[in-house]
């Protein structure tokens, strides 16, 4: 075995394959499993449990960091083995499953898992499965392409399967920075002050401060062989180039009234096409010397920094097409002197969220009049794919935006609502809604001046006319929040039984 991958010689003997090591996993444990955003995830052994599932009876409840690959919630999901699932998905078999009840989805803000966990508010880990580039002398876990919920789920497992993917260059020793927050009530502040703060270890400590480090918990190592998959991106369109330009103007006058410095404040971008344009459209604006402190990494962060825009990008995963990935090994260590991976929870925590004062930009589903945000379900009652992190930062950022085209299936449905038919954000975090038809500053509003400001600046034509007849109903029923509660869900219900919001009555 290559010395270089495990350093720790007593370990070698821990080398097993996927199949012995999954006998570690019984029916009704508790499962930490790396990966966020389909990076840095297991390889083998969801394969292994799948294929026991045919034999056996196997439920097992599943952690992750976010969203993991096919192989993992797919996979797991028709093997029938996941019983519950938390924090984050995206996989539309599990997704699937979830909205028929099959599966039981705990959906909570990223940084608040290994919370749980922590103050044994849920069930411990019994065992993780961590992928690693290599093992230190002192039985250090060097993760790969994503920290997430590692760390801790490492911490806390009563077990940990490592692995060792090969594929994984050793240059990504160096990139993480693992910080684990001191226990409460006493919890130090995270000390965190700038995008690129170093305050923590380059590998995964098997210890909890002021406890010995473990090996022992290392039950068992796998060889694997296999880099990430990729992501699919949507190219940016004339919609999205639109919101990005209807933002940048929005910050460009932020400078000019004397609130930013053409350096902004550090940005946070959410994941998926939308958020990935939108941060792209900086590459063309008039700031420079930009930072991030995000969750991911995507394709248009190596734009900016290519184009000399930012400097130093933090988050907790890499989320790229397979072009990018290509980009980033073959040029790793010119991009890795301005980025590092952090724990989630520390990618996310809200204390540094709140001290940075970050500029925040994530993706609705739908909005409604008075800047209330539905990110997460269709219809009210179908989950989309989780809420993620998009609440940690949006109640914390220094301004918090998001952002949506404003219809979607070709203009049956508006994703601006009378109300919208589940509230992630409420109206009391959002300051921004921006749709390709303009930006609706709700700062300082109260919400009859929010509606206004909505239906004027993000409403496509289609719907203007009748969200303006709606509110003007609403306004005759009076109160602080106007609304014909009869009619607040109509253009739901429309959709649902016609397939077309512009049916509604």
């Amino acid at each position: 075995m290559d010395r270089d991958r495990i350093r720790m010689a007593s370990l070698e003997s821990k080398i097993v394959t996927a199949e012995v090591a999954a006998s570690f996993i019984k029916d009704g444990m508790t499962i930490g499993m790396s990966g966020f955003t389909k990076s840095g995830d297991a390889k083998a052994l969801p394969a292994v449990l799948a294929e026991r599932a045919t034999r056996e009876h196997l439920k097992i409840s599943l952690l992750t960091g976010a969203s993991v690959s096919d192989e993992i919630d797919s996979l797991l999901t028709k093997a029938g083995v996941i019983a519950r699932r938390m924090p984050y998905m995206g996989d539309p078999t599990l997704r699937k499953a979830i909205n028929a009840g099959e599966v039981m989805y705990v959906d909570q803000h990223l940084s608040e898992t290994v919370e749980l966990l922590r103050g044994h508010q849920i069930k411990g880990i019994d065992v993780a499965i961590i992928e690693a580039a290599a093992i230190t002398e002192e039985g250090g876990i060097i993760p790969t392409t994503s920290v997430g919920n590692s760390a801790s789920f490492a911490i806390f497992a009563d077990k940990i399967i490592v692995e060792l993917n090969m594929a994984q260059p050793l240059g990504l020793e160096g990139l993480h920075d693992i910080y684990i927050p001191t226990l409460r009530p006493t919890r130090e502040p995270v000390p965190v002050v700038a995008p690129d703060s170093r305050v923590g270890l380059p590998y995964i400590p098997l210890n909890y401060p002021g406890l010995p480090i473990n090996p022992d918990k290392i039950a068992a190592i796998v060889i694997t062989n296999k880099r990430d998959n990729a992501v699919k991106l949507e190219p940016a369109d004339d919609d999205t180039n639109a919101i990005a330009s209807h933002l940048i103007e929005f910050l460009k006058h932020e400078v000019k009234m004397g609130r930013l410095t053409n350096r902004l404040a550090p940005l946070q971008s959410g994941v998926g096409a939308v958020a990935n344009a939108v941060l792209h459209g900086f590459i063309e604006g008039p700031f420079h010397d930009l930072t991030m402190y995000s969750e991911v990494i995507q394709d248009s962060v190596f734009d900016l920094v290519d184009s000399g825009k930012l400097t130093f990008a933090s988050a907790t995963a890499f989320s790229l097409t397979q072009p990018c990935w290509d980009r980033l090994f073959a040029n790793f260590d010119k991009y890795k002197k301005h980025m590092l991976l952090r724990p989630q929870e520390i990618s996310n925590h809200p204390e540094v969220i709140r001290r940075l004062g970050l500029i925040a930009m994530n993706t609705a589903l739908e909005a409604d009049i008075y800047g209330n945000v539905n990110s997460t379900h269709v219809g009210g009652t179908h989950m989309m794919n989780g809420i993620g992190g998009s609440g940690d930062f949006a109640g914390n950022a220094y301004l918090t935006t998001f952002v949506t085209k404003s219809i979607a299936k070709n203009g049956k449905i508006s994703s601006i609502v009378p109300m919208v038919s589940h509230v992630d954000h409420p109206e009391h975090d959002v300051d921004l809604l921006v749709t390709e038809q303009g930006l609706a500053d709700l700062r300082g509003l109260a919400p009859r001046e929010r509606a206004k400001v909505v239906i004027d600046n993000c409403v496509h034509p289609t719907y203007k006319d009748a969200l303006r007849d709606y509110y003007r109903e609403a306004l005759t029923r009076g109160g602080h929040t106007p609304h014909v509660l009869e009619k607040a869900f109509s253009w739901h219900t429309a959709f649902s039984q016609t397939g077309d919001m512009r049916n509604a009555k």
